[in-house]
């Protein structure tokens, strides 16, 4: 019969072990002291004392109201799966209970989480580094530059919710297979396999937007970024620009490349408001943060 916590094995390791790691139909290991970890056919536990995995609590983020953590061993960044059972880039998933819905009762629901890996997303290292805010909230309507595969454009769907839209722009012919597969089960996306560059050409498919974010890595990123601006952004809307230093100028430092970004951008009516490092998540990488006002302010006289 096999064990779930320390099997023994005895000082000789019994016949299924011996001096080394046997694994026979009983399941234990034989090793040494008999300090094997049982794995047959009757053990799943793990470790000494086959002790279950500690309870994980989600919680709502401090700043940000459609990020949410959970704690558990390591604190993880997660958003509420838009589609519960499935997993976009084989990320972990984590199931709760739901709030009961009347004082004193139990809930019966779960509710699922997906895990968000920041290094594999520009959005998600800005917000484990400590970005100061998050334009991007439930009902918003994002123009999304460089959708890749749709790691990060799956999470802004989840934040977003039913009554948002995110339109996720992609040049990549097989990049955007995966995108346009990952968009079936999401109604909240529109992929569209097109160049940012030319905005124009998707105009009948994209509204007006709330927020730009761009992640093109492209050495003109914030002229593509203000040419989407001032189609489809709205007045005073906000976007959100990752920077990649050696796409631009390989052979100057990473911050003046940022500070020329900024300014070019500023030439554009696009005023950034603040900045933040991607490190240690994406080397030589920043997040740019700003509005865009389609029209000069006036002033009160």
């Amino acid at each position: 019969m096999g064990f779930g916590g320390v099997s023994k094995g005895g000082k000789k390791g019994g016949k299924d072990g011996g001096k080394g790691k046997g694994k026979g139909k009983d399941g234990g290991k034989g090793k040494g002291k008999g300090k094997g970890k049982g794995k047959g056919k009757d053990g799943k536990g793990k470790g000494k004392g086959g002790k279950g995995a500690a309870k994980v609590v989600v919680e709502p983020h401090a700043r940000f109201a459609s990020v949410f953590i959970a704690r558990a061993k390591d604190d993880l960044i997660v958003t509420r799966n838009f589609n519960p059972g499935e997993s976009v880039y084989d990320e972990k998933r984590i199931s709760v209970d739901a709030p009961p819905a009347v004082a004193g009762g139990e809930s019966t629901e779960k509710i699922e989480y997906r895990v968000w890996n920041p290094f594999r997303s520009k959005l998600g290292a800005g917000i484990a580094a400590g970005i100061a805010d998050c334009p991007i909230k439930e009902g918003s309507k994002v123009l999304y530059l460089g959708g890749a595969s749709g790691t990060t454009v799956s999470h802004v769907s989840d934040m977003i919710g039913p009554n948002g839209m995110v339109y996720a722009i992609e040049f990549s012919q097989r990049c955007g297979r995966d995108l346009v597969n990952m968009a079936k089960k999401r109604p909240n996306v529109v992929p569209i396999i097109a160049d940012a560059r030319h905005p124009m050409k998707y105009r009948q498919l994209v509204g007006a937007c709330d927020v730009i974010f761009a992640d093109v890595a492209q050495p003109d990123q914030a002229r593509i970024v203000a040419l989407n601006a001032s189609m489809y952004l709205k007045s005073y809307g906000w976007f959100m620009i990752s920077i990649k230093a050696n796409c631009v100028d390989a052979t100057a430092a990473p911050e003046a490349v940022y500070e020329a970004e900024r300014e070019r951008l500023k030439k554009d009516k696009c005023k950034p408001k603040y900045q933040i490092t991607l490190e240690p998540y994406h080397r030589d990488h920043c997040l740019v943060v700003g509005q865009y006002r389609k029209t000069k302010a006036v002033k009160n006289e």
